[in-house]
């Protein structure tokens, strides 16, 4: 944690674009520290994250059930690089109705969580009225910030 706080502020904010591809987001996280513990860091990033910085964010993440991107995204997506092809299929179309209805890629924290799993999720939050799904959506990058903000600073 101290080498975070003792970072240059364009290395502190180039790690956290690593976390969030936000840049507004990253300024405030950086420009806030020091915070001397990572549970400090963790709530700060968490509170400085904006309906703003899901548009900026959403560059950083892959579609789910893109085997070239579930690949690129590691472990956040390991149960998808193995589902099979019919829920593959599933996960492509319910990509493109979410978004059709929405103008934006699907964002679900995926790690841990199995491929039917999140198809499910998506046919649910297809229902979703634009509003409400923006607030889950940001919801859900909180909980990926926090995941990856974690395994940068381990």
């Amino acid at each position: 944690m101290i080498s975070f706080d003792t970072l240059p502020a364009e290395d502190a904010e180039a790690l956290l674009l690593q976390v969030c591809t936000a840049p507004r987001w990253a300024r405030e996280v950086a420009a806030g520290r020091p915070y001397g513990t990572p549970e400090k860091l963790q709530a700060a990033a968490a509170a400085a994250l904006s309906a703003a910085d899901l548009d900026d964010a959403l560059a950083g993440h892959p579609r789910i059930g893109d085997r070239a991107a579930a690949a690129e995204a590691g472990s956040e997506q390991a149960a998808v690089a193995s589902a099979d092809a019919a829920v593959l299929a599933a996960l492509d179309e319910g990509n493109r109705a979410y978004e059709e209805r929405f103008g934006r890629v699907y964002l679900v924290c995926a790690s841990g969580r199995s491929a039917e799993d999140l198809l499910a999720t998506l046919r649910s939050r297809l229902g979703n009225a634009p509003g409400e799904e923006r607030l889950v959506a940001l919801g859900e990058l909180a909980a990926i910030n926090r995941l990856r903000l974690g395994a940068v600073l381990a």
